[in-house]
């Protein structure tokens, strides 16, 4: 009896875990997004959509270790950011939005619409031959030291001009933040 009350304190415990991890996941999507979205017009009957967003987390890959190299907060917890890349990660956005946008956050919704498989984005940009549409890709955040999280952000476009950088958000009093924009980069 007293093993199966461990098992139930443990099952609720991971539990616990991966339901903050996903809102956590939410509210540092939700920044990016109004960040990024904030100059873009709401998309109505028959207007161009410029901005997308890409349905999968990006995976996490070795380019993290130039960020963890140039930064001393990174130094410092470089072994706990290092497990977390991982390049065969198939994870997608779907919970997140789904969170986001129901019921809430609507004006933000009407922005963004849904997001983009590579091939739909291809076929949409092709469609309209005026190569100003950017593909918004987000990697998965990767959460050290309790309160801070890195999240790539990266534009690809069909044509030159992509760009990207990484974010390192903490958190204070429960609210994610960014606290800096590190390795900034454009084609």
């Amino acid at each position: 009896m007293r093993l199966d009350y461990k098992l139930l304190l443990g099952f609720l415990f991971c539990f616990q875990m991966g339901f903050s991890q996903e809102n956590d996941n939410t509210a540092l999507l939700k920044i990016l997004l109004s960040k990024y979205y904030a100059n873009e017009k709401p998309i109505v009957k028959n207007r161009l959509q410029l901005l997308g967003f890409y349905c999968n987390k990006a995976p996490n890959n070795e380019e993290v270790l130039e960020v963890i190299n140039n930064h001393e907060l990174l130094k410092k917890n470089s072994a706990a950011i290092k497990k977390q890349i991982d390049i065969t990660i198939q994870e997608n956005w779907d919970k997140e939005f789904e969170i986001l946008f129901t019921n809430q956050n609507q004006y933000l919704k009407s922005k963004v619409q849904n997001c983009y498989s590579l091939e739909d984005f291809q076929k949409v940009s092709s469609a309209h031959t005026q190569n100003n549409q950017r593909l918004m890709i987000v990697s998965k955040p990767i959460y050290f030291a309790t309160n801070y999280c890195l999240v790539k952000v990266a534009f690809y476009r069909n044509v030159e001009h992509n760009s990207g950088s990484y974010f390192l958000f903490e958190k204070i009093n429960g609210i994610w933040t960014i606290k800096e924009t590190l390795n900034e980069w454009n084609t």
